[in-house]
């Protein structure tokens, strides 16, 4: 009681803050970044370089009302092959854009929902996609698939292909809660789903749930969690549902009131993180669970975690590529994102442009603030060390930097001469921690829940 105390007092419960899976977040971009500043950064990659490529698909045959991400509903394929040709020829544009040798460390279909593409077209886009950028040796292909939305066909192609990452997201598994928030996907749907990964011998299984949703309760997400580890998941993605209608008008349709308070969200959280200890995962950062042997797990490890608009990851590549709709490329001069919808974005790529419509350019401040953000968020720790190196920190600069953040947090951090850390009883707040590290208006954006 007394720790719950302290966390309120620091604000936890009411505080609205990032995720950081970018710094600065996406909130703070402008049209200062368009295509000739894309353009210059993707011939600046160099020749032979190890690349990741993110390919978004948009469409979904249902809308789920919890969902946030840039969707559209279609019942028909006709949008989506018309979209499928606007990847390819955004694909060649990219190629042709780039110095030759270009790899892949990492690729990753996510949506929407990639898995609604027929099986032949998903074919022909992997075969594009490879075709102009090969793996590099230890590379990753990973798709999200809805459990509703695949069958043999396609998972074969998938397979054929050559996917070695299977994502699917489950939400919760109770029926009721299921209904309230537009997803309705049984654990023999999921189940059916995950014995065609495994049977064509995909190596890794990813797979979300949230907590917070309208009508969960400790009991409630206690059975889903252990339907869940009945499927034996790599690694698993615990995130906190973000209510945000004003921003995803979807959410309208989710009753507020059936939503737990920011205690219950705590307790949700809290039961279900217990359970995946106890099932033998390793903790990853603030909401990621992972099997010994995953990849997660060896670079926290090794101290090579890293963060990404998909959330934590162990790519080391420097340059991430959007492909598609609203897609968000990282370059080392900084991010841009692709025009956010979909008609805009198809028209760009018809007239033979990149759809690139904002980013941001990195400052020296933001390098720095943005390194420790994501320390803090991987590791929950600042090296001192590592700012002196690659910063031109000095002792005297990090001790004032470090200051305020141990006078608001007292016994929730440490800071000394080796660096500042999160202590265990702080680790709820990290989030909380990170933002006092941002150079930036937090009141430009909504953003969700810090628990």
């Amino acid at each position: 009681m007394e720790q719950q105390s302290q966390l309120e007092r620091l604000g936890l419960f009411d505080a609205r803050v990032p995720r950081y899976t970018s710094y600065p977040t996406a909130p703070h971009f402008t049209p200062a970044v368009g295509e000739p500043v894309f353009r210059d950064w993707v011939a600046a990659i160099p020749a032979g370089a190890a690349i990741s490529l993110y390919m978004h698909v948009p469409f979904c045959r249902r809308l789920c009302w919890f969902c946030a991400c840039r969707t559209q509903g279609t019942q028909s394929d006709e949008p989506v092959r018309a979209y499928a040709k606007a990847l390819l020829a955004e694909l060649d544009m990219l190629k042709s854009a780039l110095a030759p040798g270009v790899r892949l460390s990492r690729l990753h279909w996510g949506g929407g929902t990639p898995t609604l593409m027929p099986a032949e077209m998903m074919r022909l886009v992997a075969g594009a996609v490879l075709g102009a950028f090969p793996l590099a040796e230890g590379a990753e292909f990973s798709v999200e698939i809805d459990p509703n939305e695949i069958d043999e066909a396609r998972m074969d192609a998938l397979a054929e292909a050559g996917l070695t990452r299977a994502s699917i997201g489950v939400q919760d598994f109770d029926p009721e809660i299921q209904k309230i928030i537009g997803r309705e996907q049984s654990f023999e749907v999921t189940k059916r789903a995950v014995d065609m990964i495994r049977d064509r011998g995909i190596a890794s299984l990813n797979a979300d749930i949230l907590y917070g949703l309208p009508n969960q309760n400790p009991r409630k997400i206690a059975e889903s969690v252990q339907k869940l580890l009945a499927l034996s998941p790599d690694r698993v993605a615990l995130y906190g549902y973000a209510h945000v209608p004003w921003m995803a008008k979807r959410q309208v349709m989710i009753p507020s009131e059936a939503l737990p308070d920011p205690y219950g969200r705590l307790r949700l959280f809290e039961t279900a993180r217990e359970l995946f200890l106890a099932d033998g995962y390793d903790e990853i950062g603030i909401d990621h669970f992972a099997r010994p042997g995953d990849g997660l797990a060896r670079a926290q490890k090794a101290g090579l975690l890293r963060r990404n608009f998909q959330g934590y990851t162990d790519d080391r590549a420097e340059v991430l590529v959007g492909l598609g709709a609203s897609s968000i490329s990282r370059f080392p001069q900084g991010y841009a994102q692709n025009a956010p919808a979909t008609g805009a974005h198809l028209a760009r790529i018809r007239d033979g442009r990149f759809s690139t419509t904002r980013g941001h350019a990195f400052t020296p401040e933001d390098r720095w603030r943005s390194r420790m953000i994501e320390a803090l968020m991987c590791d929950f720790e600042i090296r001192a060390e590592e700012f002196i190196r690659d910063h031109g920190f000095d002792t005297e600069r990090l001790a004032q930097v470090f200051a305020p953040v141990a006078a608001h947090f007292g016994e929730m951090v440490e800071a000394d001469a080796a660096g500042l850390r999160i202590t265990p009883k702080g680790r709820p707040l990290t989030r909380m921690i990170a933002r006092m590290f941002d150079g930036y208006d937090m009141a430009a954006s909504g953003h969700s829940a810090a628990i």
